[in-house]
């Protein structure tokens, strides 16, 4: 093959691919230009929304990724590039990544779950999945919290999003449920007088909602008490203690008998 045949090869070359090589490259620039826009508009909808940041440059990311591998494939159909084939591949790759990421997936979009509807923020007491913590971490595959015992539980969020959760923060405000037993000899009326000055001498127990002290049920041995303080959240275990030891005190002053064994249990608000 001559000089001449190389020339002509060249040329008809260009003349073949030099539009389909411009047309791949505005679109490349266009499109750049259309995901930034889109990706711009994603962040603004996600601000307003107040949602985690972990999960707003996750989204954001993972957006941006989805747009520019679309853009790859329409580029390379452009120039000619047979993409049939390569997008078959991408669909195996994604079907055998998802099949082996199954479990963490779930974690993932129970993640989403919670950040987009927020059941709870970070700085919440509470119960679900048979534990009972303060939010420390909303991460996207885990939530972590802190026990009353100052350990680390660690909740997957696909089990966290698709349980039963209770906020014990949320209200603001919570009820300290306390069970005191008396003999039958003692006078009811001086006891729940008794019972309710210990209450609302507290200086942590809120006058609203109101106190209650009534009359549980008579059991066999005692009549037993239902006392009733609210508090606000953080004060909960403060009036918890100090209502129990104050009543003590009050009762064994006031010469109301305790019966023993006394069991002064706390009953889970629902």
């Amino acid at each position: 093959m001559d000089t001449q045949q190389w020339i002509d090869k060249g040329y008809n070359l260009i003349v073949e691919f030099a539009p389909k090589l411009l047309a791949a490259i505005l679109i490349w620039i266009v499109g750049s230009w259309i995901i930034k826009l889109i990706l711009k508009g994603i962040k603004k909808v996600l601000n307003k929304g107040k949602y985690d940041e972990s999960l707003k440059k996750f989204l954001t990311n993972l957006t941006s990724w989805i747009l520019k591998v679309i853009l790859v494939v329409v580029v390379l159909g452009t120039v000619g590039v047979e993409t049939t084939s390569f997008a078959a591949i991408l669909a195996a790759a994604g079907l055998a990544i998802g099949m082996a990421l199954q479990g963490s997936l779930g974690n993932f979009a129970g993640g989403v779950l919670i950040m987009i509807f927020k059941p709870f923020k970070i700085g919440d007491l509470i119960e679900a999945q048979g534990e009972l913590g303060v939010v420390k971490e909303i991460e996207i595959f885990t939530t972590k919290l802190t026990g009353l015992t100052n350990k680390e539980i660690i909740i997957p969020n696909g089990a966290l999003s698709n349980g039963n959760i209770i906020n014990y923060t949320s209200e603001g405000t919570r009820r300290v449920d306390l069970v005191y037993g008396v003999s039958y000899d003692s006078d009811i009326k001086q006891t729940k007088e008794v019972m309710m000055n210990v209450i609302t001498s507290h200086p942590k127990v809120l006058k609203d909602p109101e106190p209650a002290v009534t009359v549980l049920e008579l059991a066999d041995s005692s009549v037993n008490f239902a006392v009733r303080p609210w508090c606000n959240v953080d004060d909960y275990w403060d009036v918890y203690f100090d209502v129990t030891e104050n009543m003590k005190i009050a009762l064994d002053a006031a010469g109301i008998e305790i019966p023993f064994p006394h069991q002064v249990e706390i009953q889970k608000q629902g």
